[in-house]
C-alpha cells in the first residue's frame, strides 16, 4: 500500500479516536496529555501506570473514558487487607446441587480502574499479572478470557509513602506508560468550579464502539517506521543500560536499565503518537515525546542519584539530549 494510500486511512480512522477525545473533554477539563495517554493506551492495548496528588479528576478521566467508548468499567481499591480472591473471583460450594460454582470477581470488565495500586501486598499485586500479560484469568482448574478490550489503568500516590508496598519491578514493566498528572491552570481551575457549581460531571453519549477501536488499531500497523527510527529507538533504550557507551556520564545514577519490553512499547507508542498526528509514518519527535512516559518506570535509580535528588525524568532528558537523531 503506498504512503498515500495510508495516510488517508489514518486520517480516516484517527477522526473516530479525535471524537472519543472530544467526548472526553466535554467531561473534563484540561488534562489533555493524560487524555491523550489514555487513548495511545487504547490503540497499542496497553496498561497506564497514573501517578499524581488526589483531585486531579483521574478516576473521572478513566471513567469517562469508558463511557466514551461504550464499554464497562470497575474501579478496585486497593487496600492492605484486600485479597486475591476479591478481585478475581473464587469457587464457592452449593450444598442443593452438590457441585462447586465460580463467581467471577471485579477484573471482569473491559476498562480497570486500579486505586492507589501500591496500598495493597505483593500477593494482590501479583494477582494480576496474568490478567494483565495473558488477558486471561485462572480460578481453580478453569481459564476464563477477558473481555475486549481489557486495560488496567492504575493509580497511585506520590506523596503518601505509609501503608504503602513497592511495585514489583516484574508488575511495573508491565505498564506501558507511567503518566504524571499535574495540577490545572488557573483557568482550567476556574473552570472545573463553575461546572462542578452547575451539577457536577456531565452525562455523555457514547462516541465509538469496540468494532471501531479494533479497526484503528488495525490501521495503526500500518504506520511506517524506518530502520533508522528503530535504531534510534535501540539506542536511547541501551543508553539506559551502558550510558558510558553513548558519551553519558550518568552511568552511578543508575542501578538498572530498561528491559526490551521498553523497546517494543516505544515503538509502539510513537506509532500510536504519530496515528493520532493523522501521519502515516513516524518521526523521530513521536519517539521523543514518548520517551519519558515509556522509560520512568523501567529505570531504576541508585542510591547516588536519590542522594543527589536526580530523577529517571532528568536522566532521559540527558539522553534525549545527546544520542544522535536521524
Amino acid at each position: 500500500m503506498e504512503l498515500q494510500e495510508i495516510t488517508q486511512q489514518i486520517e480516516k480512522e484517527s477522526l473516530v479516536i479525535r471524537q472519543v477525545a472530544a467526548a472526553i473533554e466535554k467531561v473534563i477539563v484540561g488534562q489533555r496529555r493524560l487524555i491523550e495517554r489514555m487513548l495511545i493506551g487504547l490503540l497499542c492495548d496497553g496498561h497506564l501506570l497514573i501517578e499524581g496528588l488526589p483531585g486531579l479528576a483521574k478516576t473521572t478521566a478513566v471513567r469517562t473514558l469508558a463511557k466514551a467508548i461504550r464499554t464497562t468499567f470497575q474501579r478496585i481499591q486497593f487496600t492492605p487487607d484486600l485479597l486475591p480472591a476479591d478481585i478475581l473471583g473464587t469457587q464457592f460450594y452449593r450444598p442443593d446441587t452438590c457441585t462447586f460454582e465460580i463467581r467471577k470477581g471485579p477484573i471482569f470488565h473491559n476498562i480497570i480502574l486500579a486505586d492507589e495500586i501500591n496500598r495493597a501486598p505483593a500477593k494482590v499485586q501479583s494477582a494480576l499479572l496474568e490478567a494483565m500479560q495473558e488477558r486471561q484469568i485462572t480460578i481453580g482448574e478453569t481459564t476464563f478470557p477477558l473481555a475486549y478490550p481489557f486495560l488496567v489503568l492504575a493509580t497511585q500516590n506520590p506523596i503518601e509513602q505509609e501503608g504503602t508496598y513497592p511495585l514489583p519491578e516484574a508488575q511495573i514493566d508491565r505498564f506501558m506508560l507511567k503518566i504524571r498528572v499535574d495540577y490545572p491552570s488557573a483557568e482550567e481551575e476556574k473552570e472545573i468550579m463553575i461546572r462542578a457549581y452547575a451539577g457536577g460531571d456531565r452525562e455523555m453519549p457514547g462516541a465509538a464502539d469496540v468494532e471501531r477501536i479494533r479497526s484503528a488499531r488495525e490501521t495503526m500497523k500500518l504506520i511506517h517506521m524506518e530502520d533508522r527510527i528503530m535504531d534510534y529507538i535501540v539506542r536511547l533504550v541501551a543508553a539506559t543500560r551502558r550510558p558510558e557507551a553513548f558519551g553519558l556520564d550518568i552511568g552511578p545514577m543508575i542501578s538498572y536499565g530498561a528491559s526490551p519490553r521498553a523497546s517494543i512499547w516505544l515503538g509502539m507508542a510513537a506509532r500510536a503518537h504519530a496515528f493520532l498526528s493523522g501521519r502515516g509514518y513516524v518521526t523521530p519527535q513521536d519517539v521523543k515525546s514518548m520517551a519519558a512516559d515509556v522509560l520512568r518506570h523501567r529505570i531504576i535509580l541508585s542510591y547516588e542519584a536519590e542522594a543527589e535528588g536526580k530523577q529517571t525524568d532528568d536522566l532521559i532528558k540527558m539522553a534525549l539530549e545527546r544520542i544522535e537523531v536521524p
